[in-house]
């Protein structure tokens, strides 16, 4: 019996380690995604070891801050009413997604770093379809255009809100006027 609260609090204090390991990575991969796993493992106040006792390497810690962020923007974006007009529920999910996709984009940009081909865009598989329905939603309002296919349209505005984000970064898209340039552009290739 004696084993079993120390098996716990084992249990526990890795938890409590992995979610601060997972924390400091979304963190400074966010700002930088060069930031090392010296860097994440001091920012989370373990060791070397302890982080990779629970990430075996540099691309798991990543997929795992990736997926941590995917979680968090999930709880975001389902909680967006996209019901009524297809233009109207684009514009609310648009500007959620930009603060999403302006938040963790330098993560994004670490993942695609690291990640097998693909990958990414699997995880993001759930967003992408929710946007997907939308899409399709206002092609057969009238509202969207229907020369092209919603999985397409879908791939353009993932390019433009990361794009968004790297021009952002660069310098040349000043933050405060982001998210409007980012729906106008949306909002403009999908009922042109």
């Amino acid at each position: 019996m004696a084993a079993t609260p120390a098996g716990s609090k084992h249990r526990a204090d890795a938890e409590r380690n992995i979610a601060r390991i997972v924390s400091a990575a979304r963190e400074l991969l966010s700002s930088n995604p060069n930031a090392t796993t010296d860097d994440i493992a001091q920012t989370a106040g373990v060791g070397r070891m302890t982080l990779y006792g629970h990430f075996r390497t540099r691309a798991d810690l990543i997929e795992s801050a990736l997926m941590d962020a995917l979680r968090a923007g999930e709880e975001t974006l389902a909680s967006i009413d996209l019901t009524g007009d297809a233009r109207e529920a684009m514009a609310r999910l648009l500007a959620s997604s930009w603060e999403l996709v302006a938040e963790s984009a330098a993560l994004l940009t670490a993942a695609e770093g690291v990640l097998p081909t693909g990958r990414v865009q699997e995880l993001h598989a759930e967003p992408a379809e929710r946007m997907a329905e939308l899409i399709r939603r206002g092609q057969e309002q009238g509202v969207f255009r229907t020369d092209l296919p919603a999985t397409w349209l879908v791939s353009m505005t993932h390019f433009i809100l990361h794009g968004a984000a790297n021009e952002v970064r660069a310098g040349r898209l000043p933050p405060h006027d982001a998210a409007s340039v980012v729906t106008k552009s949306i909002q403009s290739a999908l009922t042109s």
